[in-house]
């Protein structure tokens, strides 16, 4: 009786203090077990900027961040604390099913269970990847390029994990999953990439909040901003005095030490800019983090590495600062634009080459391009793009793909290359129209350069489809307005200005630490005369082939 007694005891005070736990912080500092760098019971010692996100009680929630803040074990004791203490479902988000759900499993989800005896004892099945069970509790694991994987699965809190690495347009249906339920939440974090796309598109519509605490020396409210906050005392990270850089308050310069952090920021509070709103969003840079890499002199080698290369550039200001950063020339202007124009009207010039082209992207509008090209006299063995040069003839948009016919008629198109997708069946059908005129174009990976890849059964069946390697065209087709290597009507809208100007080149390392580039689509403004231009551009080798002198007279 003395043992059934204290188990009966036991569970009535371990069932008090579940209860007493109301809020993600409270659970995570009762639960929560951590690994290095900060090893033992959870604690908001030196984080303390992220007890605030803990106990949010907005809808949804948005966590602008540079590396290594803490946002993600954030999210992961919001999760754990929906499950264990509310017993509700979650969904939990990485940009892909593979490899992100296993590194997830096996880099976060694993560890915390091992570490804590409560999350071991809490979960009673986690072989599957992408499904964990608590009880009657479910934690999904999913990736956002999956829209079947999105489908189905009614939860209560939802977590997307690095939003910029997402499929942006499986957001929306990502936030479906909650809509049946009494109450949802939603939490969104992730390094930034550039203006207006991924998490910073979410973060400029909530309150903008940034942490702020009171500077020791002069007892004002501010908080840590670069490049106002950081004494950078070396001009390279060669220079010995790179070492001796310091954080200091922008309001009266005192020396504010890395190593007593903890301290002065203890008391801090999040401000917000946007009072209003009824999304929360959280920024914070790594100038606040008490971490050995994270030392001012460490953030100071970083930004003068960052002055000579495009990579270490971006890495900077979206890893280190936290904040969206375009890089010098990734993006095209309007005075780029604007020095390619001609002398000549939109529509109104005929061809004046044996070579035209025309470029197809398919969204709710077909939007085209058709240029007439100049080819050098002698090209033996050179790259035929490279070496010519594009007159754009007319730039428009038609509602039906029939009205497509008329132009590759009226303009005795040699070549033409269409987006493969959405509407594949109509694409397929104008590609048989003009057999051997027209090819079905795919983004693809594994392509290299400027290959243009067919594969062996497309070529048995003789399937009008190709694969190609999107930045490396892109930086092609786009480069010639950076050139100047081509003239367009003088009387293009600002509607052709915005799509060439959305797609924006982002730097990354490669595994080997090589800078290398994709294009991503930074503004909420369409890009599809940005992809016209670049099947265009693909179409050349295929003209050139055509109008060989054997083929010189088109037969459309």
């Amino acid at each position: 009786m003395h043992d059934l007694k204290r188990i009966f005891l036991e569970r009535i005070s371990g069932g008090i203090r579940q209860r007493s736990l109301v809020d993600a912080g409270r659970w995570a500092c009762t639960h929560r077990i951590m690994g290095p760098p900060f090893p033992g019971k959870w604690t908001f010692f030196k984080h303390p900027w992220l007890r605030a996100m803990h106990e949010s009680k907005s809808e949804i929630n948005v966590g602008q961040k540079a590396a290594q803040l803490g946002y993600t074990e954030t999210v992961l004791n919001i999760t754990f604390f929906k499950i264990d203490v509310e017993g509700l479902d979650c969904l939990y988000v990485l940009p892909a099913k593979t490899p992100d759900a296993g590194d997830f499993s096996a880099a976060r989800f694993d560890p915390a269970l091992e570490l804590s005896p409560h999350l071991t004892n809490l979960f009673s099945d986690v072989k599957n990847v992408g499904h964990k069970r608590a009880g009657s509790a479910n934690l999904y694991i999913r990736g956002s390029r999956s829209r079947a994987g999105l489908k189905s699965i009614p939860v209560s809190l939802i977590v997307l994990d690095e939003v910029d690495e997402f499929s942006q347009e499986n957001i929306p249906l990502v936030f479906e999953r909650g809509s049946g339920q009494r109450k949802r939440d939603i939490w969104m974090i992730s390094t930034p990439t550039i203006n207006n796309s991924g998490i910073n598109k979410y973060y400029i519509q909530s309150t903008q909040e940034e942490f702020y605490f009171k500077c020791p020396g002069c007892s004002r409210y501010t908080n840590l901003t670069f490049p106002e906050c950081l004494e950078i005392t070396g001009d390279s990270i060669f220079d010995e005095k790179i070492n001796q850089s310091f954080l200091k308050c922008k309001e009266c310069d005192i020396k504010l030490p890395h190593e007593t952090k903890p301290e002065w920021l203890a008391a801090g509070k999040w401000i917000a800019a946007e009072c209003d709103r009824d999304i929360r969003g959280f920024h914070i840079n790594q100038l606040y983090s008490c971490t050995e890499p994270c030392k001012p002199q460490n953030i100071a080698k970083s930004y003068l590495q960052s002055l000579n290369d495009p990579a270490d550039e971006q890495i900077f200001w979206n890893d280190k600062i936290g904040i969206p950063h375009i890089v010098k020339d990734a993006q095209l202007t309007d005075v780029l634009i604007n020095n390619c124009k001609g002398d000549y009207l939109n529509g109104q010039v005929n061809r004046f080459s044996p070579i035209v082209t025309m470029g197809i992207d398919v969204g709710k509008w077909i939007h085209y391009e058709i240029s007439a090209w100049t080819l050098p006299l002698y090209a033996i063995g050179g790259d035929i793009n490279i070496e010519s040069v594009p007159k754009t003839l007319e730039i428009g948009k038609l509602q039906h793909f029939e009205e497509l016919d008329l132009k590759m008629r009226s303009y005795r198109v040699m070549a033409a290359v269409i987006d493969a997708n959405p509407e594949r069946r109509k694409a397929y059908e104008f590609a048989m129209r003009f057999r051997g005129h027209v090819k079905m174009c795919f983004y693809g990976r594994g392509i290299t350069g400027k290959q243009i890849h067919q594969t062996k059964e497309t070529l048995d069946q003789n399937e009008p489809t190709i694969t190609v390697d999107r930045t490396s065209w892109l930086d092609l087709s786009l480069g010639r307005f950076r050139n100047g290597s081509i003239s367009i009507p003088n009387n293009v809208g600002l509607e052709y200005h915005e799509h060439l100007k959305a797609l924006v080149r982002k730097y990354e390392k490669d595994k080997d630490g090589n800078p290398i580039g994709t294009y991503i689509k930074g503004s909420t403004t369409e890009d599809h005369y940005a992809h016209a231009r670049n099947y265009c551009e693909i179409a050349l080798p295929f003209a050139a082939h055509i109008s060989s002198p054997s083929n010189i007279r088109s037969p459309i």
